[in-house]
């Protein structure tokens, strides 16, 4: 039986992170490129990306994988030693946004070919995370709402993915959408319009 080197093993790897950096630059430009597509655009044969992915759903599948691993990082990175939750949000989702827009072109993509479910259950620990800083500000009275902690985290998500919508559609502009976003997400923790424009410009200015 042959035996994969070092070497061998470093090639598959790289040709494996290439195919997934191409196809998410293919898939950005064309929801519906196919693996033949996906194939020439990374200077490879069909049969190596096949190698890698065996179906098209299991490529788009290991993207989204990416970009929830990558979302977790952000909004680890981003409250990391801030005590204020209202601060805290609101750097979570300008950092988490910054991966968001690069991947909102599939989002679309992602729930024609991804369950609904399964991308719930792919963000279960960020959601988690949220929901621990949105009960410690609902303890504290920085956050008010009359939702608990878990349905206000679930609102904020599906606030985010609206708003990624919205700039697909033309209805917001990019650059402004992080911003909008995280002044959305704290006004619906109840936090005054005012005092969360002020507080997400500073943290972006």
């Amino acid at each position: 039986m042959a035996v994969m080197t070092t070497g061998n093993t470093s090639r598959a790897d790289a040709n494996r992170r290439r195919i997934l950096d191409v196809a998410l630059a293919e898939l950005l430009r064309d929801p519906d490129a196919s693996m033949d597509q996906i194939a020439r655009a990374a200077g490879v044969v069909r049969r190596t990306v096949y190698g890698h992915f065996p179906s098209r759903e299991a490529l788009v599948d290991t993207i989204i994988d990416g970009a929830v691993e990558a979302v977790a990082v952000a909004q680890e990175a981003a409250r990391a030693g801030v005590r204020d939750p209202a601060e805290a949000v609101a750097r979570s989702v300008l950092a988490i946004w910054e991966i968001a827009d690069r991947y909102r072109l599939l989002v679309a993509l992602a729930q024609r070919t991804v369950t609904v479910r399964s991308i719930r259950e792919r963000l279960a620990p960020v959601r988690e995370s949220a929901v621990e800083l949105l009960q410690q500000g609902l303890e504290s009275g920085e956050f008010s709402s009359p939702l608990p902690a878990p349905a206000l985290a679930f609102v904020h998500e599906q606030i985010l993915f609206a708003l990624m919508e919205a700039v697909n559609e033309d209805l917001l502009e990019s650059p402004k959408a992080g911003r909008s976003a995280a002044v959305t997400v704290l006004t619906a923790a109840g936090v005054p319009a005012g005092e969360a424009t002020g507080l997400v410009a500073k943290l972006s200015g």
